[in-house]
């Protein structure tokens, strides 16, 4: 059921970051977090949000754009992986050029930051340089980012390459977190100021929603999104104090604006922003159209967390303190991991068939299972019938005959490495 107006999103957004150009003497480098491309996590909160919102919204401004992408010198050394897709953040940054460039969205450039001549980095640059994309350093500032006198001088900002750029909004993007994007924005606005350019400085902001409740399923979502990052959504308090309203913000920018609010006015002269929120352009609320529909919504994605963090768990992959933390979030809104329809209906049948299950819930709530036997995953079997109910196909019929399935079999066995291959078979 949709429950969010798109094209609302889309036009809203757009305005207000219009506006916030025409403030800034037409110059805007604009701090995108979270996932440009494919943004599953905002589709699954909130019904009707198409995964690539964030792009449509750049194409309608597509003249005005230009896209600087941040990565950090000690990730390319140390080959740091995006856990979602697999990659290094490295070869992120090459797959995101490749879109944007498909997309015909202009990208100007690559910036390394945290810069100390690590020898990896000259490989990278030299991959650049073959399709074209100009590459500029940024340094680790001694004392970054309390030392404000420091960063904002020569010794600081002024030691970073400045990236000429020919664009009013400038989008500074990144393979993943801790790759230097708002010091990327703020060196940019020391240079520009410096040159006479009143430049500005902004935040495209999807989670958390500061205008919805702090308790509200989608913001708490947010926190089980992230809790391998400990990000705990709080009251901004700047706002408050500010505008006598509440605001919902999270942890790590209400530490950081002091320092960030000292180092603007450093650099321009005056008081930009009052709150975290101030910073951020974020229409979301505006375009919900169902609330109790994205609560239920939110409220079984942060069950799918919980479950993920437990599988993670028993891969090694993180602690069970993870999961912990998602389970007082449930606990906080009074929902249990066993409240999604398909939990029931996996744990009935493989309690039944002694056998893994797995179970998917159809649009209109028919619940298909599939078990695991010797040719196929349950996973498998499950897809398979629910091709089978979609189309009609008696379930009794083969969708794939077992002869296919096991030359197909055979064949991995026989070019594969790996001996432990559990291939199961369909009911």
């Amino acid at each position: 059921m949709t429950a969010f107006n798109n094209e609302r999103y889309l036009k809203l957004q757009a305005e207000n970051i219009l506006k916030r150009i025409e403030q800034f003497n037409n110059k805007l480098y604009l701090e995108f977090g979270g996932k440009i491309f494919d943004d599953y996590h905002a589709s699954r909160v909130l019904p009707g949000f198409q995964i690539d919102s964030k792009v449509q919204m750049l194409l309608g401004l597509r003249d005005k754009v230009e896209v600087i992408i941040t990565i950090s010198a000690r990730d390319i050394e140390t080959s740091k992986m995006r856990a979602d897709y697999g990659i290094s953040y490295e070869d992120e940054v090459l797959r995101m050029i490749d879109a944007f460039h498909e997309l015909d969205l202009y990208v100007g450039s690559v910036v390394i930051t945290k810069y100390n001549k690590e020898p990896e980095v000259k490989r990278f640059e030299r991959k650049l340089k073959s399709i074209g994309i100009p590459m500029f350093y940024h340094y680790q500032i001694e004392g970054y980012p309390t030392d404000t006198d420091k960063i904002v001088s020569e010794e600081g900002f002024g030691k970073n390459d400045f990236i000429e750029t020919t664009r009013s909004l400038i989008v500074v993007t990144a393979p993943g977190p801790g790759s230097g994007k708002m010091a990327t924005c703020l060196s940019q606005l020391y240079h520009e100021n410096k040159r006479g350019v009143n430049a500005g400085y902004a935040k495209f902001e999807t989670f958390p929603v500061w205008n919805l409740n702090l308790m509200h399923p989608v913001n708490i979502a947010y926190e089980a999104a992230t809790v391998d990052l400990e990000d705990i959504n709080m009251i901004d308090s700047f706002h408050l104090e500010s505008y006598g309203e509440n605001a919902v913000s999270y942890n790590r920018d209400l530490s950081t604006f002091p320092i960030l609010k000292n180092i603007l006015k450093k650099i321009t002269g005056k008081e930009i922003y009052k709150s975290p929120t101030d910073m951020g352009v974020n229409m979301i609320k505006q375009c919900i159209t169902d609330d109790e529909v994205v609560r239920k919504a939110a409220e079984a994605e942060i069950i799918r967390r919980y479950y993920n963090a437990m599988c993670d768990h028993k891969k090694g992959l993180c602690s069970q303190e993870s999961a912990q933390r998602i389970e007082i979030m449930m606990n906080k809104l009074d929902i249990s991991a066993k409240d999604r329809k398909v939990i029931e209906a996996a744990l009935a049948k493989e309690e039944k068939e002694k056998k893994n299950v797995v179970a998917i819930e159809l649009p209109n709530g028919k619940i298909i299972t599939g078990k695991e036997s010797t040719l196929l995953s349950a996973s498998s079997a499950a897809l398979i019938n629910v091709l089978k109910e979609i189309t009609n196909i008696p379930e009794e019929m083969f969708l794939l005959s077992p002869s296919i399935l096991e030359g197909i079999f055979k064949t991995k066995q026989n070019t594969s490495s790996s001996t432990t291959y559990n291939f199961l078979k369909l009911i």
